[in-house]
Order: C-alpha cells, then sequence, then structure tokens
C-alpha cells in the first residue's frame, strides 16, 4: 500500500512542478535556517570544552543589590567570593576568575588586540584545557604574584608567528611583559566565562582585588564531589547569601544565586526576569512564526491540488474508496513532500555550515550538524507534512462525489 501511495505521490509532484518546486523551496529552506540556528545553539550552550565537569558545577556570577532609590547588578568581587563562597562546606574546589578585558599591543610596530583575564590556581584543575605546550601557574606563582602567564594558539600565532615553541619566551601587554609558561587551545568568545586569549594570575592585576566592596569584575565556579551534591551546594550558597550583611547604604535586600550553565550563560542581570524562559519565549516565537507562514502556503498549494484532483477523488469515492482512506493516501503523500524537501534542507544546512565555518565570522567558533540537530530536523519534516497535510485531507474526504464528478 505504501508503495503504491509512494508512487502516485511521486507521479502527482512531476506532474505539478510549478507546485513541487515552490513547496520543496519553502521546506528546505525553512529547514535549512532552523538547523543552522539549532547547530549555533547546540555549540555555544552545548560545546563543554574546557568546562567538562558541568554535571557537578555552579556558576557565580551576578550580585544585584536594590534599595528604595537604587538597584545595582553585576558581576562580583573577589574578596565577596573567597571571603563568603570560600567558606562554604559543600565544594571540594572553587575557582575564582574575571571577565575578559581587552587591551593592545605591538610586535614589529604592528598593533594587536588581545584579550586577557585574571585567575587562580584552581581554576586549571576545574576546567580542564588542552596545554598544547607547557603548564599552567601553580598556586605558589599566583602568591608569589610572579608575571607568567598562559596564552591560546591564536595569540601565540599572532604575537610570534609560525615558531615551534614560546615556552620561556615574554609576552607584552598592557604595558608589562609576562613570560609565557603554557599554551591552550583556543575557545571562541561565545564562551565568555572561559573564552580568553592570556590567562594571568589575579595577583598581578591592577585593580585592588583586596577591596571588601561586593561588586567587582569576578565570577566563580563550585565544584561539587558528585552530582548528587549539586543541590546540596545550590541550597547552602543561598543560605549563605541571606547572612551576609549588607554594608552600603540606600541598599536593603541583594540577591545572589549559584546556578547551572546554561542559566548562568542566560542571566538577564536582573532577579525579577528569568533569562531562560526569557529565551525559550524569544526562540520558541521565532521557530513558530517561521514555521507557520510556510505551512500556511503549504495548505493553500495543497488545498489547490486537491480541487484539481477532485474528479480523482470523485471516481475513487464512486468506486468505494472510503475517506479514510484517501485521508491516509493525502497525508501520506504530504509527509513524502516534506520529507524530500528535508533532505534537500540537510544537504542545504551542510553547506552553509561549510559556508559559515570557512567565513570565520566569529573566530574559533566551528559550526557541525550531529546526530541531535538532524533528529530534529527530521522531527520538524514530519510536523510540517503532518500540519501542512491534515486540513487540505480533511477538506478533500468531505468532497461530494457528484460536485467532486462535475468539477472535472
Amino acid at each position: 500500500m505504501l508503495k503504491n501511495y509512494f508512487k502516485i505521490a511521486i507521479a502527482v509532484l512531476r506532474r505539478r512542478k510549478f507546485f513541487t518546486f515552490i513547496s520543496l523551496f519553502g521546506i528546505s529552506f525553512t529547514l535549512t535556517i532552523l538547523l543552522v540556528l539549532t547547530a549555533f545553539i547546540d555549540k555555544v550552550v552545548g560545546d563543554n570544552y574546557p568546562d567538562r565537569k558541568r554535571d557537578r558545577s555552579l556558576y557565580i556570577n551576578r550580585l544585584e543589590q536594590k534599595g528604595k532609590d537604587m538597584s545595582m547588578s553585576g558581576a562580583l568581587s573577589y574578596y565577596f567570593l573567597s571571603h563568603y563562597a570560600g567558606s562554604m562546606k559543600t565544594p571540594v574546589k572553587m575557582t575564582i576568575f574575571s571577565g575578559f578585558g581587552g587591551t593592545n599591543t605591538y610586535v614589529n610596530n604592528k598593533k594587536i588586540a588581545v584579550d586577557y583575564k585574571y585567575t587562580d590556581a584552581n581554576y586549571w584543575d576545574i576546567l580542564e584545557y588542552d596545554f598544547l605546550e607547557g603548564k599552567a601557574f601553580t598556586k605558589q606563582q599566583v602568591d608569589n604574584a610572579e608575571k607568567v602567564a598562559v596564552i591560546s594558539e591564536d595569540i601565540k600565532k599572532a604575537y610570534f608567528g609560525d615558531v615551534a615553541s614560546v615556552v620561556g619566551k615574554f609576552i607584552e601587554a598592557d604595558n608589562v611583559k609576562y613570560r609565557v609558561i603554557g599554551v591552550v587551545k583556543d575557545i571562541p568568545i561565545t564562551s565568555y566565562m572561559t573564552y580568553s586569549q592570556i590567562y594571568l594570575p589575579y595577583t598581578v592585576s591592577k585593580t585592588d582585588y583586596k577591596d571588601k566592596g561586593y561588586g567587582g569584575g569576578y565570577s566563580a565556579i563550585l565544584l561539587a564531589n558528585s552530582s548528587a551534591d549539586v543541590q546540596k551546594m545550590h541550597d547552602e550558597y543561598e543560605q549563605l547569601v541571606k547572612r551576609i550583611p549588607i554594608t552600603t547604604k540606600g541598599i536593603s535586600v541583594m540577591y545572589s544565586h549559584a546556578n547551572s550553565y546554561l542559566a548562568s550563560y542566560v542571566d538577564t542581570g536582573r532577579e525579577d526576569q528569568s533569562g531562560v524562559i526569557l529565551v525559550i519565549t524569544v526562540l520558541g516565537t521565532f521557530v513558530f512564526l517561521f514555521m507557520l507562514l510556510p505551512t500556511l502556503n503549504l495548505v493553500n498549494i495543497n488545498i489547490t491540488r486537491i480541487m484539481e484532483r477532485s474528479s480523482e477523488i470523485g471516481v475513487r469515492k464512486a468506486f468505494g474508496a472510503s475517506s479514510k482512506t484517501l485521508v491516509y493516501q493525502f497525508i501520506v503523500e504530504n509527509i513524502i513532500l516534506t520529507l524530500l524537501g528535508g533532505i534537500i534542507g540537510i544537504v542545504l544546512a551542510f553547506i552553509a555550515i561549510q559556508i559559515l565555518n570557512n567565513a570565520n565570522l566569529i573566530p574559533n567558533l566551528v559550526l557541525s550538524v550531529n546526530l541531535m540537530v538532524l533528529f530534529i530536523g527530521l522531527i520538524i519534516c514530519l510536523v510540517f507534512g503532518l500540519i501542512s497535510g491534515v486540513y487540505p485531507a480533511w477538506r478533500m474526504s468531505k468532497l461530494n462525489v457528484v460536485t467532486a464528478l462535475k468539477a472535472q
């Protein structure tokens, strides 16, 4: 039966080439955009290099302070994180690190823009960077405020050129010379919590990291012994924040949370607005509207195709074909059409991703179509086929035999 439906569907598609082209174009174009978007989201929030312990990690990256006439929200101070979060019992390890900042350096009178951040020694234990040469700085080097640096692969090439090793050489940034002790694999800027081109000990920072104010430029990662302890670690931090004394005049309440990676990544900076809900709402609305237009277009095209086949439907009904059989046939035909469009869309998505990767619009961000993305693509095709086929099939089942035969 399905084989006959497939033959009929192919014959119908070949007979009406213009309608077939419009239908396939709408399906494949929509699917291509959705697949590329999905691949981008998957890379941005799904790629766990070098943060491979997310299942037992929580992230602290925001402190919001509010009063009657004022409100402040941003990253935290080194003092707040080391003094308060550092007193927690559940985490087996904690790292504190700054956001990345930009500066310029010069090589042979050529200006190079570089991004740098400050970290502690625990940073290299919690985050698993791939070292291409050398090693990370130690707690002893951090405590001694040694001017040492771990650099990324791309800044090595930009600053030193194509040389075999740069460990022991000096790199200058923000008018300070640092001795290179390690080179790590590149990270795209979209992984903003771990991205940098130069990693430095926080003790060489030009800002006063000992300042006892609560606001600053630092974040932290708490590491639990196992994923089973993550909730306990979260609850401990929630209780801890409630006990922290408020020292700023005009501030009456403070909010800070130890969140999962995704919740921290999309944090809006506002306690009354969930970043996760906001992102889901925006993406859901975009996908719904983006799919709605081609779906409505397909529905109209399918209704037109039905009207053109009314005589065929009338004859089949006259010879005993039930409405259920005809509806089933038409839905199968529509699913075949959408699957063909889906295959074309997947091929186009592969091509589009290769073009985007070669264009290097975001350095070190390499998109790929993985199995999950392909699965989502097939689901989208089936949704397309069912949504755009059900209503026209229902219209077809209501056709009167005499009316259908007269239509010819």
